[in-house]
């Protein structure tokens, strides 16, 4: 990567940094969050935000604990024998890209 584009890279993180900086400051009033049964909570509108945020990331990895267990990683194929190509189809492999991604 060309030091350009690092340059860029950086301007554009510090970018989205500062702009969720201004957005924290900006949003330091009282929120009240109410519950069920009159229940209340009064924090920082940012800190309500981040919680939020973060309720959600939280759901979504618990959320994927089942895919997970369903889908284990694959050990990688034993070696073959000697004498035995690595590859089945030689010449199609020559001819064709082979993709490794599944799609």
């Amino acid at each position: 990567m060309s030091l350009a584009l690092r340059i860029i890279k950086w301007l554009l993180k510090a970018a989205v940094f500062f702009t969720l900086f201004a957005f924290a400051l900006n949003n330091q009033q009282d929120t009240t969050v109410h519950f069920f049964f009159g229940n209340q909570w009064r924090a920082p509108q940012v800190l309500v935000v981040l919680l939020a945020f973060s309720l959600g990331v939280a759901v979504g990895v618990v959320g994927m604990v089942p895919w997970r267990r369903k889908h284990p990683r694959q050990a990688p194929p034993p070696p073959l024998p000697a004498g035995l190509s690595q590859d089945p189809l030689p010449m199609a492999s020559a001819s064709a890209p082979r993709y490794a991604d599944g799609l």
